[in-house]
């Protein structure tokens, strides 16, 4: 049952992500022609203030998720409720920060932006962030009963709420937006299916799962456990703001906002790759918090860690591949020629992460050991290394030179002294690794270098049938090969046994 719920978890996590990008694509432009450049700009400036409250979390979110499937391993269910109670607690504190900010905040919107908004704007702001900060407010506390869900391994409830509350969400904005409703209702709408997600997960966990919640003493020495282990988390997260956030901003100080809207595009993209990986590292969580907590070994560790990569493998390859072929005239139709430099950055991010993002089961083997210390204390380094490095790049060379930066950091940090980690420290096979990702991966590269060699001799891609066309195209011998030449046992099932089984019905 939990395999199915992994299984299923994962393959719906790729759908709310397929999902987003639609919308990204296709609402979008929509939204911007019915509530103007002003009232975007302004709900966009708002929800931006009140996102760096979100980092108020400190990493609780995933304490919640290891130490349930900590306590559940060492058979302490009976710890639950007061691990709950004592989690709701921290998030109430929090939550009156966030509060106590969000006021400072308001009271002070004249002060920040009297200068840069009309009036309109300014009281329409005082709104905004009013609905937003309520909202912050009760998502702190109630979003333990999500952390609860997932430690319990229930991940197809959790994605199909998520993809009912994006569906909805969208849908009912396209609504209102038609009628000539703008950003307070966008920001009532996402406030209103926010909360109705937080209860509904409330209320499943305690009629479907029976959690029970217990307010007791806080135990100082627990609570110092749980920070110290959230504490790297929180220090990663931060580091991810500064890291993809410092380009732009040193790109707007040195050579101008054109520089800064190319390198935007490929940050957008940057985000969509990344998000194919490490959506599925929730899902295994649980799992490794409670194999190492029943003391699996290094060589089990090091088998899930290589079937785990395989297959993040495939999905990475797939896309950075199908980049290289149709990445620059897909930018040059979708953004315009002008972006056309964003193709070469964003191919930059996307080579340097491909190691970090097929070898993701090591941060959560990391998280389920509580050993994220080597691993955050080196993106601090990185993230500035990176900076120094991005400063005299891009006065020679622009966003091109930032995206080096950038690029030959992670490659470094995230790449090979990671890499190095996995194998001295962890115990983990990564001589292995390699051997099974090269293997997987020669038949697939040398059919996108030959896709790659008829389309650039044979084709003009100059419109979007022709795009699709290739990609489609692109795609059947890709998966065909991995599936016939790359692919083991278990990987071939993952995809052709759901395959079969809608086939059987059909026919049955």
């Amino acid at each position: 049952m939990q395999v199915n719920q992994r299984k299923f978890g994962a393959l719906l996590s790729y759908v709310i992500i397929v999902l987003n990008t639609l919308i990204g694509l296709l609402y979008t432009p929509f939204m911007l022609q019915k509530m103007g450049q002003n009232e975007y700009g302004l709900y966009s400036l708002v929800a931006s203030i009140i996102g760096y409250l979100t980092i108020l979390d400190f990493g609780f979110g995933n304490a919640v998720v290891r130490y349930t499937a900590k306590f559940r391993a060492e058979g302490r269910i009976n710890d639950h409720p007061a691990l709950y109670g004592m989690f709701i607690k921290l998030y109430s504190g929090i939550a009156g920060i966030a509060v106590v900010a969000g006021i400072v905040l308001y009271f002070n919107i004249e002060n920040i932006f009297g200068k840069t908004l009309v009036e309109w704007e300014l009281e329409k702001a005082k709104i905004l962030m009013i609905i937003m900060i309520v909202n912050l407010a009760f998502t702190f506390p109630l979003q333990v009963f999500g952390g609860i869900i997932t430690a319990y391994e229930n991940f197809v409830f959790v994605r199909i709420i998520q993809i009912a509350r994006l569906v909805l969400n969208t849908v009912v904005m396209i609504a209102l937006l038609s009628i000539g409703y703008k950003a307070i209702a966008m920001a009532i709408v996402m406030t209103v299916f926010n909360l109705t997600t937080l209860l509904i997960n409330m209320i499943f966990c305690k009629k479907k799962l029976h959690v029970k919640i217990r307010f007791e003493r806080v135990k100082i020495g627990f609570v110092k456990e749980v920070f110290i282990y959230s504490f790297w988390i929180f220090l990663n997260i931060i580091m991810d703001k500064i890291y993809w956030g410092t380009g732009q901003f040193v790109l707007g100080a040195l050579t101008g906002t054109a520089a800064v809207a190319v390198f935007a595009i490929a940050i957008q993209l940057q985000s969509m790759y990344m998000s194919f990986s490490t959506s599925i590292n929730g899902v295994f969580l649980p799992t490794v918090t409670q194999m190492t907590t029943a003391g699996a070994s290094d060589k089990e560790i090091s088998a899930l860690f290589i079937r785990i990569g395989r297959i993040q493998n495939y999905i990475i390859l797939f896309i950075i591949t199908g980049f290289i072929i149709v990445g620059k005239p897909f930018i040059i139709m979708w953004a315009g020629p002008e972006y056309s430099d964003a193709y070469y950055i964003t191919l930059m991010f996307f080579i340097a992460l491909t190691i970090p993002l097929i070898q993701n089961m090591g941060i959560v083997i990391l998280q389920a050991k509580n050993q994220m210390k080597f691993r955050s204390v080196l993106y601090v380094i990185i993230a500035f290394v990176c900076l120094f490095a991005q400063i005299p790049l891009s006065k020679l060379y622009g966003g091109i030179g930032c995206a080096v930066a950038i690029s030959i950091s992670l490659l470094l940090g995230q790449g090979l002294i990671m890499n190095i980690y996995y194998h001295k420290i962890q115990h983990i096979n990564i001589l292995k690794f390699w051997k099974e990702i090269s293997l997987t991966s020669i038949p697939l590269i040398a059919v996108a270098a030959l896709t790659k060699f008829i389309v650039n001799k044979r084709l003009l891609i100059d419109n979007w049938f022709i795009l699709s066309a290739v990609i489609v195209g692109f795609s059947v011998i890709f998966w065909a090969t991995a599936i016939i030449v790359s692919m083991n046992k278990y990987e071939k099932n993952i995809i052709l046994q759901p395959i079969k089984r809608l086939v059987k019905r059909r026919y049955d």
